[in-house]
């Protein structure tokens, strides 16, 4: 059983910056690929980032030139470098992970993962 636990959610100002965490325990971080997906109020959970445990990383196209996925495989830590943020990515932010199996799977898909974590509340004020 895997565990995943989110970090890094706050309160910040359009333009700014942020850097979520999702620490893992319970597995063998290398062998996952993770995902990160937001749900916004009143919407359903989107896809946003994810990393394969090769290192491709699939972009949102709404977050595209201003997220960066990343992965520490010796901390068993995934990252979203989140910059220039905008009202709209106001949202609670999850992660997930799943068994890479496949080097032709994007991972974009919410059914594609098995483990989600409780997710951290990101709030960007205009």
């Amino acid at each position: 059983q895997v565990q995943l636990v989110e970090s890094g959610g706050g309160l910040v100002q359009a333009g700014d910056s942020l850097r979520l965490s999702c620490a893992a325990s319970g597995g063998t971080f290398s062998r996952y690929a993770m995902g990160w997906f937001r749900q916004a109020p009143g919407k359903e959970r989107e896809f946003v980032a994810a990393i394969a445990t090769g290192g491709r990383t699939y972009d949102a196209d709404s977050v595209k030139g201003r997220f960066t996925i990343s992965r520490d495989n010796a901390e068993n830590t995934m990252y979203l470098q989140m910059n220039n943020l905008k009202p709209d990515d106001t949202a609670v932010y999850y992660c997930a992970a799943t068994y890479d199996y496949s080097r032709y799977t994007k991972y974009t898909r919410q059914d594609e993962y098995i483990y989600w974590g409780r997710g951290t509340q990101v709030t960007v004020s205009s």
